[in-house]
């Protein structure tokens, strides 16, 4: 019967210092408060972004991958990018044709 009491003691003592530890009782700070890592927009805005920046962007870790919202947001801003400049190649293939088409009138 000693035996039990001590094994019930001994368990209740282990799980207590191991919840005060996780915890941070006792002045220990095992878990400290952090705060959460943000994406502060490495993508320049003040021009259009190349292939060294998408290359340089390291997008910050969560809990269970990466933050939803800042791929979404480096995603979106890519996309747009890109769409600007199929519009613009658009724009220039098309001013080219029309001026080879009028080359080969006059010509």
């Amino acid at each position: 019967m000693r035996v039990f009491w001590f094994l019930l003691l001994t368990m209740v003592v282990v799980v207590t210092a191991v919840t005060l530890a996780v915890v941070g009782g006792g002045g220990s700070a095992v878990l400290q408060d952090v705060p959460p890592e943000r994406l502060t927009d490495p993508l320049p805005a003040a021009r259009p972004v190349g292939r060294a920046d998408i290359d340089a962007l390291r997008l910050p870790m969560a809990l269970r991958g990466y933050r939803m919202a800042d791929v979404d947001d480096a995603l979106a801003r890519l996309g747009a990018e890109l769409a600007e400049r199929d519009a613009r190649i658009a724009e220039l293939e098309s001013t080219l044709a029309g001026d080879r088409a009028a080359a080969v009138t006059t010509g």
